[in-house]
């Protein structure tokens, strides 16, 4: 079940790492069906994170140096262009995938930008959106159920947008410390 979702949108897409010459504004780019699973997102507001600059740049790994890593799974790259960049997303849900309820359509959701790796013992080992697969710089982003977290708050969408990275800094920086 969906609401009625153009076939195309607007989006940034990264083609590669460098300047912000690698950053092209298309009109034309597909807009992602959700696969089993998953929600389709109307994104809202989508945060800029300092992950997303340290990417482009190649911080992370690049062409040039096979040996580096641009992510923090182990089992390697998952960076491709081109890529739709943005980890801070909220929105909309328009559309589901098998699986999923379709009562979850119209809710307002935050977006986990983790992507976690069910074949492994250890959740540590993830990846992200905008990194392992496409981000919020997209009129619409598709994304695993889980990774929706409804908001019932009066924050506006540009605000909650800030709090999506941000909070699991925090977060794991309390852990980390065993604050109790």
């Amino acid at each position: 079940m969906t609401r009625t979702v153009p076939a195309t949108m607007a989006a940034v897409q990264l083609t590669g790492h460098g300047g912000l010459e690698k950053l092209v504004y298309s009109t034309d780019v597909k807009v992602p069906a959700p696969a089993a699973g998953e929600v389709l997102v109307k994104v809202s507001a989508c945060g800029m994170n300092n992950t997303d600059v340290w990417v482009r740049q190649g911080a992370y790994g690049t062409e040039e140096n096979a040996g580096a890593v641009s992510t923090w799974r182990r089992q390697g790259n998952t960076l491709t262009f081109p890529r739709i960049q943005g980890t801070d997303t909220v929105g909309t849900i328009v559309a589901v995938g098998d699986g999923v309820p379709a009562s979850r359509i119209g809710e307002r959701v935050m977006v986990d930008f983790s992507i976690y790796n069910r074949d492994d013992d250890s959740l540590a080992d993830i990846d992200y959106m905008g990194h392992g697969r496409d981000g919020g710089y997209a009129e619409y982003q598709a994304l695993p159920a889980e990774n929706a977290h409804v908001v019932d708050t009066e924050l506006s969408n540009v605000e909650l947008a800030t709090f999506c990275c941000a909070y699991l800094t925090g977060e794991q920086m309390l852990e980390r410390a065993a604050l109790r």
